[in-house]
């Protein structure tokens, strides 16, 4: 899994979801090819270049009104998944498609509140259709049989990147528990059950529906455990048709948007226009970017957010990045801190040479990596290079808020000048926070050092915590050296449940 967690760190989100569905587009034409699907390759084909044409076309056009920052990449998915979804049969859908790409754009930039998405743009843009005009629907022609391992597969590879699990099983296990009652209550017998799970298994698109649409960040809540939520009334919404004795027969896209209004309720999120207000230099290499943060905003430290960072001729890493939000809220910046590398993707680049007048775009404020309430919880925090970023947030709003804490900070670099926020760490020593550095470059490691070197393993941590199996770890940094934390603690006998790590989607280090 190592080999696959690290291709997946090379790609962004965006861009693996692209590729996932491109993939799917191409899988379907094959199978046209050979009469397995009701559509030919050429339909499938042809239909899908009009809509990423329409919606193209639509979003410049929307981007230039509105005056906002897009991202070409996500236009692109919202193109790829109507036509896996609606009938792409031509020309008597040629009306159809143009509609409903127009429509799924425009939604994007009008059906918003504090520039905030509400509902899934191609879900909403479907029902809106198929409330104006019955006889055109999705028809979700994607979940069939022969389908059903591909979306199964490339589901397995967008859920390993987005580390959205229980979301998914959830949704799952609700929408099949549901479907199987009803079932149950309606025939008394279990074979029926088997058989309609069975049918939804194969012949609906429930494993997409999940995979792609639910998952869908800037629609679905913050946390785990109000994705939990959503997941459950999402799965109720969508078990609807298959429950003979109610009177409601919701398409998946209605239960999607349903859906979509419940997590905006529990969990309103933000979309903040930001300008650079500070640009620090931390080390040879790592920068921290400030931004004036405005009266009305609030977030929890450890969390992170989406940055998107509109720019000529982005590479194929897009303009989008999720950064762990560095300061505290107790701080007059929104800051994050970036670490730069030689060969920088032009993101990176382009935030390198910002300028205060250059406006960046941060949404989704997220992330369960949190604090706990009760902060007489022995705690050790594991940081590697800038994952150190949400430990900072941390530990500025422990010292700002005065508050007494047991807390070990265990912070590994390759060398001396690499380490961060010290300064930090040192005022935090009076709050209970006590850091050990590790530095693992064992040619560059100063005479007078008095920290610890090499890599973090089991032993080194057993050596340098006593009582390391009474508290409770919080692990942040690259994820391949995530996982080797998390390995070592568990070869020192750590329970899992005490161990919690930093994730955020679309992590890329360039």
């Amino acid at each position: 899994m190592k080999l696959i967690d690290y291709w997946l760190n090379k790609i962004t989100m965006y861009k693996l979801t692209l590729y996932y569905l491109v993939g799917l587009i191409g899988v379907a034409a094959v199978l046209g090819w050979f009469g397995f699907l009701q559509f030919s390759p050429s339909d499938i084909i042809l239909s899908t270049l009009i809509l990423v044409v329409v919606c193209s076309v639509a979003n410049y056009l929307l981007a230039k009104m509105f005056k906002a920052v897009t991202n070409v990449e996500s236009v692109f998915i919202t193109a790829l998944i109507l036509a896996l979804i609606i009938p792409t049969k031509l020309p008597m859908n040629l009306g159809f498609l143009v509609v409903v790409g127009v429509l799924a754009m425009a939604a994007k930039y009008l059906l918003t509140i504090e520039k905030r998405h509400i509902f899934n743009p191609v879900a909403v843009s479907v029902v809106a259709i198929s409330l104006l005009s019955p006889q055109h629907a999705a028809t979700w022609w994607i979940g069939t049989p022969l389908m059903l391992p591909f979306v199964v597969v490339g589901g397995f590879l967008l859920l390993r990147k987005l580390q959205r699990w229980n979301m998914v099983l959830i949704f799952l296990a609700t929408y099949l528990l549901i479907i199987g009652a009803g079932s149950f209550l309606v025939n008394g017998s279990f074979l029926p059950v088997v058989s309609l799970w069975q049918k939804s298994i194969l012949y609906s698109a429930v494993f997409f529906f999940s995979f792609v649409m639910l998952t869908e960040p800037l629609t679905s809540p913050s946390t785990q455990r109000q994705r939990g939520y959503y997941s459950v009334v999402t799965a109720l919404f969508f078990a609807t048709p298959q429950l003979r004795f109610i009177a409601i027969g919701l398409t998946p896209e209605m239960a999607l948007c349903l859906g979509n209004i419940f997590a905006y309720l529990i969990s309103p999120n933000y979309r903040l226009n930001l300008v650079l207000a500070s640009k620090i230099q931390l080390s040879a290499d790592t920068f921290l970017f400030g931004f004036k943060k405005p009266k009305d905003f609030n977030f929890t430290p450890g969390q992170y957010m989406e940055w998107t960072l509109p720019h000529k001729k982005p590479d194929s890493r897009g303009n989008r990045r999720y950064f762990s939000i560095s300061s505290s809220p107790t701080e007059n910046e929104i800051s994050m801190t970036v670490k730069f590398y030689d060969k920088a993707s032009s993101y990176k680049s382009e935030l390198f040479n910002l300028q205060s007048s250059k406006q960046v775009v941060a949404a989704q404020v997220a992330g369960d990596f949190v604090l706990p309430k009760n902060l007489k919880t022995p705690l050790a925090l594991i940081a590697g290079g800038v994952g150190i970023a949400p430990f900072r947030s941390m530990i500025q709003y422990i010292i700002d808020k005065n508050l007494q804490t047991n807390i070990v900070l265990l912070y590994t670099n390759r060398t001396k000048a690499d380490i961060l926020f010290s300064d930090i760490f040192k005022r935090a020593e009076i709050n209970g926070v006590k850091t050990i550095y590790n530095l693992t470059d064992a040619q560059n490691v100063p005479a007078d050092w008095q920290g610890s070197t090499g890599y973090i393993t089991a032993e080194k941590i057993q050596g340098l915590i006593p009582d390391y199996k009474a508290r409770f770890y919080y692990l942040s940094g690259p994820q391949l050296m995530v996982q080797n934390f998390e390995d070592a603690l568990l070869k020192a006998e750590i329970a899992k449940k005490q161990i919690k790590t930093d994730f955020f989607p679309g992590y890329n280090e360039k």
